[in-house]
């Protein structure tokens, strides 16, 4: 779970009257790509029916995803990059019609860069249950109303098998390496663990091998914020004017989740006890600095994500156990054969590192023998802001 875009993943800053200014019209009851916004880079792909690993049915579904590069005569150069809780298949590029905001990883995938699009052809899809052009609980159900609540309950592992299909259906039986941060690192590892014959290279960036209790506890409270906003209407908002949504819980939940996504000592540098202007917040009706950055960052959340495909991504993750039903997480881990880069950030509590290092001692081919730890005062964040560090790592494995 972190900011997964380029403006939400630079240091923390001060809040604008221009910032505050952007954002001063209602939000819309969701902030989902819907049928008939512009597709932008996007394409999509159609399968039929998918049954969850709980027993439940699609009988439909489509995967977004976007494409850097060309794909080889011998299919061999393709690179699956999977993205954190809230992000999408837009990679990089910049914001325009279809695209609320700018690729959250330009400085990592590109010509040139660590992960090269000259050499490599790279798929990023939207995962299923995401609300920007794969199917999700804002998506059209066949009865002609969104699915909303009714939204099956996903597991990562049902989110790995829909992107095996994509894979399928663009003709790539073995990626020459699998990427993933955060949420996407957990789906890496199920890539890894289940179809190690597919997999060359594995990055694994800021990712458990277990949602723990505590992390479990962190988001519940999460989704309760969401559940309790009187205007989610158990989840049937799609119809509501702009500013009778669910914002207010889904700004709320976002707000919970940043501090865990930064670390302390980010947020005590960046804004100590400073005023949000000159009139005092003790007392006198101000506000601290902190108080209006997570404010501005959980309202602009709001315009482009949805409130149950929030509910239903976060429930993904706590599914998040690689040992379930499989003899344990070592057990598992021994399952991967790729040569593998396992990265942790030294000040993530969100996932700290201990995290990293249970997942580095149980495969048996990580590129340094033990999990590389990036130094930062970013916290979890770390991943997509230390740009350099990230791209020296990913350039080792992928030479390896």
């Amino acid at each position: 779970m972190d900011w997964q875009t380029s403006e939400d993943t630079v240091p923390s800053a001060l809040v604008t009257e221009a910032d505050a200014r952007l954002l001063r019209g209602r939000p819309p009851a969701t902030g989902a790509w819907r049928d008939g916004d512009p597709s932008g880079e996007r394409h999509f792909a159609a399968f039929g029916e998918f049954r969850t690993e709980g027993g439940e049915t699609l009988p439909a579904y489509r995967i977004a995803y976007e494409t850097w590069g060309a794909l080889n005569a011998r299919r061999d150069n393709a690179i699956l990059i999977l993205h954190a809780l809230t992000g999408d298949s837009h990679v990089r590029g910049p914001a325009g019609a279809g695209h609320a905001t700018a690729g959250w990883w330009d400085g990592i995938v590109g010509p040139g860069a660590a992960i090269d699009t000259d050499r490599w052809f790279v798929v990023a899809p939207n995962m299923l249950g995401g609300c920007q052009g794969s199917t999700g609980p804002a998506s059209v159900a066949p009865d002609g109303y969104e699915w909303a609540a009714r939204f099956p309950y996903l597991t990562i592992r049902d989110q790995v098998a829909a992107q095996a299909e994509l894979a399928d259906l663009l003709g790539i039986d073995r990626w020459g390496a699998v990427v993933g941060g955060s949420m996407g690192g957990m789906h890496a590892l199920e890539w890894g663990i289940t179809r190690p014959d597919r997999v060359a290279r594995l990055a694994i960036l800021a990712a458990p091998p277990v949602t723990t209790a505590d992390q479990v506890a962190l988001n519940s409270v999460q989704t309760e914020a969401i559940r309790m906003d009187p205007r989610f209407t158990g989840g049937e908002y799609y119809d509501a004017q702009a500013g009778d949504g669910p914002h207010r819980g889904l700004a709320l939940a976002r707000r919970m989740a940043l501090l865990n996504y930064r670390s302390p000592t980010e947020l005590n540098l960046r804004f100590q006890r400073s005023w949000q202007s000159g009139v005092s917040p003790l007392g006198h009706g101000g506000r601290f600095a902190v108080e209006s950055y997570l404010d501005f960052h959980g309202n602009k959340f709001t315009r482009r994500f949805d409130a149950n495909s929030y509910i239903t991504l976060v429930e993904a993750m706590n599914s998040h156990d690689v040992g379930r039903d499989r003899g344990g997480v070592e057990d598992a881990l021994r399952e991967i054969s790729a040569t593998t880069l396992v990265l942790g950030i030294d000040s993530d509590r969100l996932f700290p590192v201990e995290g990293q290092h249970r997942i580095s001692r149980g495969i048996r081919n990580t590129i340094d023998d033990d999990t590389v730890v990036i130094a930062s005062d970013f916290g979890h964040d770390g991943f997509l802001i230390e740009t350099d560090a990230v791209a020296r790592h990913l350039r080792r494995l992928l030479s390896a």
